[in-house]
């Protein structure tokens, strides 16, 4: 962390400005609750923009939009996806692609908003012991949520995945929601530093899946001006990510590849040497410059 000034970020703050120093994560935040909104609009004010949920929508009557997640539930547990369900699996995986799988988890995950509050506390508070879990205790989590819907044939998982719990909660009582919510947010809180979303989500255990050959990137065109102040470090939700490229470690280009990297702009907010900036993996083999550059 810098010692300079304390919290990360804040030396980026004096450098850039504070809306300069935050602009993707209002960016995510406006992303996050607009998307929960159009949600809402049609039950609360029957103003029906979008119907359904994350897991199915249809926007406007006409764009079908369906989780690539749900589909393989569906299919593993044996039942038979509508056509509409398979045109909207195939819009998904092309936007997805584009824009990264585990943007998913930054972009538009409402309990995203929930786990980064919990974390924030949690540096607020000065908390720093964590339990121990294996980031790849998700994938195991993930390959249970099949074998589950495989025996049961049923979609087991959507009863107590915590997204499809808000949703259901908003519009019909939280319910049993609450429990499942409150205990993400205290694991997160008091437990583990990004344990749910880090950790154990099996939802971003997928995306990463996706997001192994998606074509947005994080990209590194000044990183020989880092200053080791590790800020970036500090706030990324998957810390794993960023020294390969940071450091050329075994050669790595200028550019976050990692399947993992979730594309949340957090690097690039906080660093005051303009280390970091979205891009496209046009270029990674040869770690030169034919990375598109999306921000100034």
């Amino acid at each position: 962390m810098n010692v300079l000034h304390g919290r990360p970020g804040a030396e980026a703050i004096a450098e850039k400005g504070w809306l300069a120093a935050h602009k993707w994560l209002l960016l995510r935040r406006a992303s996050q609750l607009g998307i929960l909104l159009l949600f809402l609009v049609g039950p609360w004010f029957s103003l029906w923009i979008v119907k359904g949920n994350l897991n199915y929508s249809y926007t406007l009557d006409v764009l079908p939009l369906t989780d690539p997640y749900l589909l393989l539930q569906m299919l593993v547990a044996g039942q038979t996806p509508e056509k509409l369900a398979w045109i909207g699996v195939a819009i998904m995986m092309v936007f997805w692609l584009l824009a990264g799988g585990r943007s998913y988890c930054s972009w538009v995950c409402p309990v995203n908003l929930l786990t980064d509050l919990a974390n924030w506390l949690r540096a607020r508070i000065g908390l720093k012991g964590s339990a121990h879990i294996a980031r790849a205790t998700r994938y195991w989590i993930l390959a249970m949520t099949l074998i589950v819907a495989a025996l049961t044939g049923t979609i087991a998982w959507e009863m107590i995945n915590p997204v499809s719990m808000l949703h259901r909660g908003l519009l019909f009582g939280m319910g049993l929601a609450w429990a499942v919510l409150l205990a993400v947010f205290l694991f997160d809180l008091f437990v583990m530093r990004q344990g749910w979303c880090g950790h154990l989500c099996p939802v971003g255990a997928f995306y990463s899946m996706i997001g192994k050959f998606s074509l947005v990137r994080i990209k590194l065109p000044a990183r020989a001006a880092c200053n080791d102040c590790m800020d970036c470090f500090a706030v990324c939700p998957e810390q794993q990510v960023i020294r390969p490229a940071l450091k050329a470690v075994g050669g790595a280009p200028p550019l976050i590849l990692e399947a993992n990297c979730t594309n949340c702009g957090r690097c690039i907010d906080v660093c005051s040497k303009n280390v970091f900036r979205f891009g496209t993996r046009i270029g990674a083999a040869t770690g030169v410059g034919a990375v598109t550059p999306l921000s100034k």
